[in-house]
């Protein structure tokens, strides 16, 4: 019964973190909310973590719990990626590029919030950039979390279910 109300609950939170995902995803095609050519979009936004790693591959759990774990570690790769390299922008030149795709880790625009200022158009792309891809670097860490366990308590069930049939464990406490 426990496992059952458990299964419920994980079921409607990973609905949720796959709609926020699909969402999320889906606001990264128009940056700081402007509708831009497809060259001028950021690579990483390309591969669909959001609506296939995060969204579709969570809407049937229970039969695709291994897909689902796969989908969200894809997610979470893609995320990380988009997060390191930066923002598709243009630096004032009027040629979009990519400013903070070859910096380390020590010089990356996420720990020097001044260097942000060089992504001059689309507006605000660098804070759009790091919102959305944070957000789905998130779902993605959380639903591969609930997929696993999804996994762990099915396999707990069928040893459960074994021995309980072969009457090796005593359910009734006695």
């Amino acid at each position: 019964m426990c496992s059952e109300k458990g299964s419920r609950c994980t079921s409607m939170l990973l609905l949720a973190l796959a709609t926020t995902a699909i969402i999320a995803n889906l606001l990264l095609y128009f940056p700081n909310g402007q509708m831009l050519e497809p060259d001028k979009i950021t690579d990483l936004v390309w591969f669909f973590h959001g609506f296939l790693g995060a969204g579709f591959l969570k809407l049937f759990p229970m039969l695709l719990s291994a897909q689902g774990t796969m989908g969200a570690i894809y997610c979470v790769v893609i995320s990380s990626l988009g997060l390191l390299s930066g923002p598709f922008c243009d630096i004032g030149s009027g040629n979009y590029t990519y400013p903070f795709r070859n910096d380390t880790l020590v010089d990356n625009y996420l720990f020097n919030q001044p260097t942000c200022a060089t992504c001059q158009e689309p507006e605000n792309i660098v804070l759009w950039n790091v919102v959305l891809f944070s957000i789905l670097l998130g779902i993605g860490t959380v639903e591969a979390v609930l997929c696993l366990s999804y996994i762990v308590n099915g396999l707990c069930s069928i040893f459960r279910s074994t021995c309980v049939q072969k009457g090796q464990v005593n359910i009734t406490g006695f």
